[in-house]
């Protein structure tokens, strides 16, 4: 039993990244079907932060009531900064490249995430690197390769692929479809969007060393984010009431989608293997969305694949996995080092034992009034 739990221990990161990254998929296929359907970005932000603030603050105000730290200014201030960088900016960009774009193409590019995401660890000094080590010199440049990918992506198109479950008479639409695409518009509001993800995902690892109640972190996130959000949609959308109207479709679906599982779930979940994992390890695994969202939006959303896109995506996993590689040789060095620390303590004790012995003689008290020494039977 004890072998089992020490196995289940060790895949629970790794089962809820990759559960994650599922999620993020049929969240890019929804919210790709709900922006073609005329909903706005913006206003998709603020419904997906409202719908997940009122998922996540019972559970928050149930379970943290008793572990939830006294409010300062500095955690409050790490909280708005926390909602401005995901919930605001990098949302909004992500959603308006998407529009751009394709749900494939903008998955794709978010590849570029882990990159920006070790930078960030690196500078900030949450992430180990040692240049003379191979496993240092890996993570360095598998994040080089990670960013040629995006900008090969991003640059080249290539020819379209065939894919057999497409139908031919749909090439007409799929090509008046493809005109209407801004790849290079796209990509640049993606990437400023995956940087700022990036630095929401530092900040929320800091956040927690002072602020360790998840929960009470995650809902705190998606309210400024909600708030935020607004202030922005009400800008961007100034004059279109019309924008925020809502019915059981897939707008709703999107909003409600999106809150519950990428943002409430996806703050708790990524905020607890930081913890074990470090930030790197969240955000490595991102090219197994990419993966869903290619097969299942060629099928659902008709998009195309072109071969210069592949080959970019296919780069970009490879510099992934250099990345992923580096960052498994470190945690088995830390293993190492918290063994040697083990056995070093274990060696100490003998050696205290020994002091003991030696220390365990017996006291003279001295006696100052007849200027004698008196032997006593206390021990140190």
């Amino acid at each position: 039993m004890d072998y089992l739990a020490k196995i289940f221990d060790q895949t629970k990161p790794f089962v809820a990244v990759i559960l994650l990254q599922f999620g993020f998929a049929g969240m890019s296929l929804i919210s790709k079907y709900a922006l073609n359907q005329g909903m706005s970005q913006h206003v998709l932000v603020v419904y997906r932060h409202a719908v997940a603030t009122l998922v996540i603050a019972p559970f928050a105000l149930v379970y943290d009531r008793k572990i939830r730290p006294k409010m300062t200014l500095s955690i409050f201030v790490k909280i708005l900064l926390l909602g401005l960088l995901e919930p605001t900016i990098d949302q909004n960009l992500f959603y308006s490249g998407m529009k751009y774009t394709s749900a494939t193409f903008t998955s794709a590019m978010c590849n570029v995430l882990p990159a920006f995401a070790f930078i960030f660890a690196w500078i900030f000094k949450l992430e180990k690197v040692t240049i003379g080590e191979v496993h240092s010199q890996a993570k360095i440049i598998g994040t080089i390769v990670s960013v040629g990918g995006a900008m090969l992506m991003t640059l080249i198109k290539g020819p379209m692929l065939q894919l057999p479950w497409i139908k031919s008479d749909d090439d007409h639409a799929f090509s008046s479809a493809a005109t209407h695409q801004y790849p290079i518009k796209g990509a640049i509001m993606i990437t400023i969007g995956c940087f700022s993800w990036a630095a929401f995902i530092i900040l929320q690892a800091i956040t927690l060393k002072s602020y360790p109640a998840e929960l009470s972190l995650t809902a705190l996130i998606c309210l400024v984010g909600t708030i935020e959000g607004c202030i922005v949609a009400v800008a961007m959308e100034a004059g279109n009431a019309a924008v925020w109207s809502i019915h059981l479709d897939a707008k709703l679906l999107a909003a409600v989608y999106s809150g519950v599982i990428c943002s409430g779930i996806a703050y708790y979940v990524q905020g607890m293997v930081m913890k074990t994992r470090g930030p790197v390890f969240v955000t490595a695994f991102s090219p197994l969305s990419m993966v869903v969202i290619a097969i299942f939006s060629s099928f659902i959303l008709s998009e195309i694949l072109y071969l210069g896109r592949v080959i970019g995506a296919i780069v970009i996993v490879v510099g992934l996995y250099l990345v992923l590689w580096g960052k498994s040789k470190d945690q088995r060095s830390s293993n190492q080092d918290i063994q040697m620390e083990g056995s070093n303590d274990l060696k100490m004790i003998p050696a205290i034992d020994e002091t003991t012995k030696v220390s365990n003689q017996e006291l003279g008290v001295l006696d100052l009034t007849s200027n004698k020494v008196t032997p006593t039977d206390e021990y140190v």
